[in-house]
């Protein structure tokens, strides 16, 4: 039996990331940053946690699983990232992935991570449309302006993902409330 998320641990991982921002983003404007990435960590593990159990219904048919998940409160799609030979007009798949926290922790070494961050950023909003339309549109994950420039940005960018990639931040549903978010929300702002 998994225990239930404690607020506090939600928080304490909040105000880690607080710290990783302290000093050099205006915290009007890091609240924003982690509160995106805390929802996109959200809805990662409830998409696993969905994806887990169609896999214990459906087995290895992962056409079936991804079919099922489809139809869930958000779609995570797969991101391809590819380039273009200018002289050929050849394309290059470069990475394929899941839009999702997990993929982006996988890459938190790499050197366009806010890049990254906001390319499945925008996948997730472009599939769900109907729900998150420009919700992520005003935050730019690889601003210079707003996170410094790249050796730390990325530095910073890779310390927020591994904030929120503790073992007790497992947020499934049967782990926390519904209004999780919601009160990290409030204390950010207390």
């Amino acid at each position: 039996m998994t225990s239930k998320l404690d607020q506090k641990d939600i928080n304490n991982a909040a105000w880690a990331a607080c710290d990783t921002f302290r000093g050099v983003v205006d915290p009007s404007q890091y609240k924003d940053y982690i509160l995106v990435m805390l929802f996109l960590k959200y809805i990662s593990d409830v998409w696993q946690d969905h994806y887990d159990e169609y896999q214990k219904l459906y087995g290895d048919d992962d056409e079936r699983i991804l079919r099922k998940l489809e139809r869930e409160r958000f779609v995570l799609p797969e991101v391809m990232l590819t380039e273009k030979d200018e002289k050929t007009g050849v394309v290059t798949v470069l990475d394929t992935f899941r839009a999702t926290y997990s993929s982006l922790y996988e890459r938190r070494a790499a050197s366009n991570i806010g890049e990254l961050i906001n390319i499945v950023l925008d996948h997730i909003e472009e599939n769900n449309r109907a729900k998150l339309e420009g919700v992520f549109r005003n935050i730019d994950f690889n601003s210079e302006a707003n996170l410094g420039k790249t050796k730390d940005r990325n530095r910073r960018l890779k310390q927020l993902l591994e904030d929120f990639h503790k073992p007790q931040l497992d947020m499934r549903p049967s782990r926390i409330s519904e209004d999780v978010i919601g009160n990290t929300y409030i204390y950010l702002i207390e």
